[in-house]
């Protein structure tokens, strides 16, 4: 009974990083307001969620070489605090300068999250506990991509101020930090040789790896695209206002969530390739629907089934890669987070694309070809669960 408590007691500190590392998904919704507030183009406007997943390059690597020095719970801190900062500049000085540095931290702390906070809880539950708590970890951070469209609404009818979502979000950072800060874990495997650059560069040279890396840049650029086209899209057809239109957003996280607790029941009962070719299928369909489509319902339905089809892409790819290279789990996880920078690209791509042809129809057909090649790849899915 006293292990299971000790052990409640180090999870929910740990949990509350999870929610922390949700408020990275803030940039979708935010960028909408940045590109209202500031009368910014497309192409501009997703400079701010490309800031953000730029880091993933340059970050990811050096982060796994900084744990093995301070260890992974002192990451996980340093991560916390820079995510902090990022979260205070809105706060207190609100510009387009200060939104690009802010979106900056918030990229720099979430790559120190992302790959830190995974390998922290490993050292607080194993086995079959380890998965469970995984993935409960991924529900509570999508708890935060869900909110974050809802209280920056909320803020902005009630005290016509979105901005309010950054001192709410500071808070909690805040208490994450405290949480965590006085929570004693003991570290155990922390040594060990580490990634580097060239080392995982290399690997892009093995065919599996390199179709995985580039399926998760798919991944990330979709789910990073869906977050902030989606609303565009429903001001730009049915005239709504930006506060109405960000419950997409919401839609899209909420039937992610759903996605991935049923993708656990489902992944244990069928193929790898056969649950990765339905995913890309059910994304074609929704992603297909953006070009017709000019309703409510049908366009929310198309963001819910592209939620829903995005849910599972990055585990199953990360999975299989290190699957494929046992002995290279360091490499192959370096080079697999560093896929997360397709969250820089595809924004870009997109705000050329919309600003090109005047609509939100440049942003989906970029996205598109993302969901073509995930869908070409099923194929050379690995069959094993």
């Amino acid at each position: 009974m006293q292990n299971t408590k000790n052990l409640y007691l180090k999870l929910i500190p740990v949990m509350f990083c999870f929610f922390a590392m949700g408020f990275v998904d803030l940039v979708g919704i935010a960028t909408n307001y940045v590109k209202e507030d500031f009368n910014l183009t497309d192409t501009t406007a997703n400079l701010f969620p490309s800031m953000v997943f730029f880091w993933f390059l340059i970050f990811s690597v050096p982060t796994g070489m900084l744990m093995n020095k301070i260890g992974r719970r002192k990451t996980v801190l340093l991560s916390l605090g820079v995510t902090t900062l990022a979260l205070l500049i809105p706060t207190v000085h609100y510009s387009f300068t200060g939104m690009l540095i802010s979106f900056s931290f918030l990229g720099i702390g979430n790559t120190l999250m992302q790959v830190s906070l995974n390998p922290l809880i490993s050292n607080i539950v194993s086995g079959d506990k380890l998965s469970s708590s995984l993935t409960f970890g991924q529900f509570v951070k999508a708890i935060a991509s869900f909110v974050a469209p809802l209280i920056a609404a909320w803020a902005s009818m009630q005290f016509d101020n979105w901005r309010l979502l950054f001192p709410i979000f500071f808070v909690i950072a805040v208490l994450a930090v405290i949480a965590l800060g006085v929570t004693s874990i003991q570290e155990e495997d922390e040594k060990g040789e580490t990634s580097t650059f060239a080392e995982c560069f290399a690997l892009l040279g093995d065919k599996v790896v390199l179709i995985s890396f580039i399926g998760i840049m798919c991944h990330v650029g979709i789910d990073v695209g869906t977050n902030v086209t989606a609303p565009k899209i429903l001001m730009d057809r049915l005239g709504l206002t930006l506060n109405d239109a960000g419950f997409a957003a919401s839609i899209y996280f909420l039937f992610r969530t759903i996605g991935c607790f049923t993708g656990a029941v489902l992944l244990s009962r069928m193929s790898n390739k056969l649950f990765f070719t339905i995913s890309a299928l059910l994304m074609i369909l929704g992603m297909g629907g953006l070009f017709f489509f000019h309703t409510l319902m049908p366009i929310y339905i198309c963001v819910a089934l592209i939620g829903l089809g995005n849910s599972n892409i990055f585990p199953i790819l990360f999975s299989q890669a290190i699957l494929h290279l046992p002995h290279k789990k360091n490499e192959v996880s370096g080079l697999m987070i560093m896929g997360l920078f397709g969250g820089t690209v595809f924004p870009l791509l997109m705000g050329v694309a919309s600003d090109a042809l005047h609509s939100q129809t440049g942003a989906v057909i970029v996205m598109f070809a993302g969901v073509i090649y995930l869908m070409l790849i099923s194929t050379r899915i690995n069959t094993k669960k």
